[in-house]
């Protein structure tokens, strides 16, 4: 099995089937959890999945693999009154998964672009350019995200691109205006580390962290078509106070 393979038949096992002994299939005997919902290991993990509501279900949309890490973009129903955006990132070492990375928002009832946080396309395509549109996105994340030189943003992203982040619209002027009332309201977004960068053919993730008002991680996923970026979609999570694990959030 690849590495989306098994990343695929452990969470249906655990989390649709809810079979307790996928954890031992599927979950290295010294699983590391970086997420904010879950202490360290296995035992931990058949736990909280034990006491999860009867009617929680996740609703896979997008899976990328990347060697040996894997990211799910994915929603969350049943975990409370509203459902909740989130990516996971998972490490796998052969066939167990053995690190994890979470981090969920709320789902929007509406947005500025007409978008939702989660549609428009989730087929994996031109496998051939990873490496090129990693690249990329990794010099974009740098010079743009990081660095704030706006003014190279459009060797970066098409003019039209569509925004999923449901307090932004569509386009390079809507990059604009949400970062402008995001300044005027006391919270600047600002990306002072990224930490990684995840991607398979015209997908591209980038996890960084940040601040928004308050320390946040934040989940960018890229789409693009030749040699643009053309979509995004985003969680931003502030970073917990606490967590039920010494691992970190990042």
């Amino acid at each position: 099995m690849t590495s989306a393979d098994v990343v695929r038949s452990a969470g249906t096992e655990l989390f649709v089937n809810r079979d307790p002994e996928a954890v031992d299939r599927y979950y290295a005997p010294n699983y590391r959890q970086h997420s904010p919902l879950a202490p360290d290991g296995p035992e931990a993990l058949r736990r909280f999945v034990g006491h999860l509501p009867l009617d929680f279900r996740f609703e896979p949309l997008r899976i990328l693999e990347d060697g040996d890490m894997v990211v799910i973009h994915c929603v969350y129903h049943g975990l409370g009154p509203t459902p909740m955006v989130a990516f996971n990132v998972f490490r796998v070492l052969g066939d167990r998964l053995a690190e994890h990375w979470e981090v969920l928002a709320p789902l929007a009832q509406d947005s500025v672009s007409g978008h939702s946080q989660v549609d428009g396309p989730t087929e994996v395509t031109d496998l051939d350019k990873t490496l090129a549109n990693k690249a990329l996105v990794g010099e974009f994340a740098q010079k743009v995200l990081m660095e704030r030189d706006y003014a190279v943003v459009e060797n970066y992203v098409a003019r039209d691109f569509a925004q999923h982040n449901p307090e932004a619209g569509d386009g390079l002027e809507g990059i604009e205006a949400a970062l402008a009332v995001w300044a005027t309201q006391g919270r600047p977004l600002t990306h002072r580390m990224i930490h990684r960068i995840v991607g398979q053919g015209n997908f591209v993730l980038t996890v960084a962290e940040g601040e928004f008002g308050v320390p946040v991680a934040l989940y960018d996923l890229w789409r693009l078509e030749d040699s643009l970026i053309v979509e995004h979609w985003d969680v931003i999570q502030p970073v917990p106070f606490e967590m039920p694990h010494g691992n970190g959030f990042f």
